[in-house]
């Protein structure tokens, strides 16, 4: 029985085992703290100006701050199945959200199509892959990735503390349960018994991720800390969002309060990690990884804009670059430089073979599964490095209130996103037009057309799904 769950599970042979074996001791603890929602200019190292974030600035004066980092998807889902799986969203059919995967609009010109809601079994997980040599694995917070049947502990995870298939939680406050939001369905998020009026859903979860790190004791672990701040409900405690009602200014380009506590407590999750880290000695073996599963939301919550993305254009559900562009900080005790900067285009996939490589799991089965992920260690060592990959490629067949079903590839400083309704296409200089005003498609077609053929091939060769055209359609007038 053990030898057949290795053949589907067990990608990481003989030889890496001795690898791992050889690896110095003790080996190395990742905390991968996920937000959820937070948009890249949310964070004050990149430019926030109502917002407060000194523990996620101070983990960026620590480690390498990307600036041009991405989600693989514009919502969450997605990017969540391409942290963990290293493969593409598109590869995996994984292409929205989970409730959304089975029951595509039809009301359109196109139908999107019908995609995969649970994490396959047969995926290998970045949870799976550690879990083999003896790492402590958990999850806390957002799963997202399946129903019951593929819940965290189906996938390698030894902890769920909070994990289902829901994508928010009904409330930000004990006992974080009700009907208020998401059509009158009763929500609620398990194993948070025993709380107290007032408790606050991003404070419990990081109290909880604490109590992982105790438990661990010297065992190395995994802590996948998925909290579900900054997403809907937009709550805070009202003391904070009194402190940043006072500091709005009318110059600011963030204007909600509320959100902007919720960041604050975000923030302030990540100081209690660092120092819980310090408390137990083990802050110079633990790598700590901070990202976001796609851009700020850009609706309202209570006749309030949730967020503001600028410089860059649109928000989540988008592939423009408010929608993708995310914030990421790496710190690697010993290895990366402190305070560095990296400008070089990196994704959620990579992740994958980045936490491999660290601990010396890599190697070729591990890249041969994890298809999409390039290991961004040589940057993580020297950010003036270059990977050795051209594009990186979008593709979201689905419409969201900020696009209709579209793809996009990044070259170098180039980006062309095709708009599937009617093949549009617009063509970015990023390096010249961050903000992606300047559509220079009809002035350069050769350049346009080049893109437009790789991103085409791409399509090919991962087998996307494509919207299909809807017979049923009428323009209303």
């Amino acid at each position: 029985m053990r030898a057949a769950t290795l053949s589907r599970r067990g990608f990481l042979g003989c030889a890496a085992g001795a690898a791992f074996a050889r690896a110095a001791a003790p080996p190395l603890n990742f905390v991968f703290i996920l937000a959820d929602d937070l948009g890249w200019a949310d964070v004050g190292c990149n430019g926030a100006d109502l917002h407060e974030t000194p523990n996620i600035d101070r983990l960026a004066s620590m480690g390498v701050r990307f600036t041009d980092a991405y989600a693989a998807a514009p919502v969450c889902s997605p990017t969540r199945a391409s942290i963990l799986t290293g493969k593409h969203p598109a590869r995996l059919h994984m292409t929205t959200w989970l409730e959304n995967a089975a029951t595509p609009a039809r009301d359109r010109k196109l139908i999107p199509p019908v995609t995969v809601g649970n994490l396959p079994h047969e995926e290998v997980t970045l949870a799976e892959a550690l879990k083999e040599r003896n790492y402590l694995t958990a999850l806390v917070g957002k799963w997202h990735l399946g129903e019951a049947g593929y819940y965290p502990e189906t996938q390698g995870f030894d902890v769920n503390i909070g994990g289902t298939h829901w994508g928010a939680p009904q409330s930000y406050f004990y006992p974080y349960r009700g009907s208020r939001y998401y059509g009158g369905e009763l929500r609620y998020v398990p194993h948070l018994e025993f709380g107290k009026p007032g408790e606050y859903l991003t404070d419990r979860l990081t109290g909880e991720a604490l109590r992982v790190i105790d438990h661990a004791g010297a065992q190395p672990f995994f802590l996948y800390l998925a909290h579900h701040a900054v997403h809907t409900p937009i709550e805070a405690k009202p003391a904070d969002t009194d402190r940043f009602k006072a500091r709005l200014r009318p110059a600011m380009h963030h204007s909600n309060p509320t959100y902007a506590a919720m960041t604050w407590s975000l923030d302030i999750s990540v100081g209690r990690v660092m120092q819980k880290l310090t408390e137990r000695g083990i802050a110079d073996r633990t790598v700590i990884v901070f990202f976001s599963d796609n851009g700020g939301a850009l609706r309202t919550s209570r006749q309030e804009v949730i967020t503001n993305n600028s410089p860059l254009r649109s928000g989540k559900g988008a592939l423009y670059e408010g929608g993708v562009r995310v914030p990421l900080i790496v710190y690697w005790p010993g290895v990366t430089p402190r305070g560095a900067v990296s400008h070089a285009p990196v994704v959620s996939m990579d992740l994958y073979a980045t936490l491999l490589e660290m601990t010396g799991l890599g190697g070729s089965d591990s890249r041969k599964r994890a298809v999409d992920s390039v290991s961004i260690t040589p940057l993580l060592r020297d950010p003036s490095a270059k990977l050795d990959r051209e594009d990186l490629y979008f593709h979201y067949p689905h419409y969201y209130p900020t696009t209709t079903p579209v793809s996009a590839v990044r070259s170098g400083p180039w980006k062309l996103i095709e708009f599937l309704e009617d093949n549009r296409v617009e063509l970015y200089n990023l390096e010249k037009d961050l903000g992606e005003k300047d559509d220079l498609a009809s002035r350069m077609p050769q350049k346009a057309a080049e893109l437009r053929g790789r991103l085409h091939a791409w399509r090919e060769s991962v087998s996307v799904q494509m919207p299909q055209p809807n017979p049923g359609y009428t323009v209303s007038r």
